[in-house]
C-alpha cells in the first residue's frame, strides 16, 4: 500500500493524521484496530482480484484438463482469501 493510501485509511478509521507522517499520533487500541482491519481488507480484495484476473486468462484458452485445473485453482484461491475476511 502507498503512503497515501494508509493515511486516507487512518482518516476513514477516524484519525486526523497530520500532514508530517513522520510524526505519529498517540491512537486508541479502538481506532488502530479499525485501521488494520480495514488495510487488510484492502489487502486481500487486491490479491483476490489478482486471482481472479489469472483465472480470466486460464479461461480464455481453450478447454484441456490443465487450463480447467488452473482456472478452478484460481477460483478457488480468490474464495479463499475472501473467506479470511469473513471469520
Amino acid at each position: 500500500m502507498t503512503k497515501e493510501e494508509i493515511i486516507e485509511l487512518a482518516r476513514q478509521a477516524g484519525l486526523h493524521v497530520a500532514t508530517d507522517v513522520n510524526w505519529m499520533p498517540v491512537i486508541g487500541l479502538d481506532y488502530a484496530k479499525k485501521l488494520i482491519e480495514s488495510a487488510a481488507e484492502k489487502e486481500r480484495e487486491a490479491c483476490a482480484e489478482m486471482c481472479k484476473k489469472h483465472a480470466d486468462v486460464y479461461g480464455a484458452f481453450e478447454p484441456t484438463p490443465s487450463f480447467q485445473a488452473a482456472w478452478a485453482a484460481c477460483i478457488d484461491l480468490r474464495d479463499q482469501i475472501r473467506a479470511r475476511g469473513e471469520a
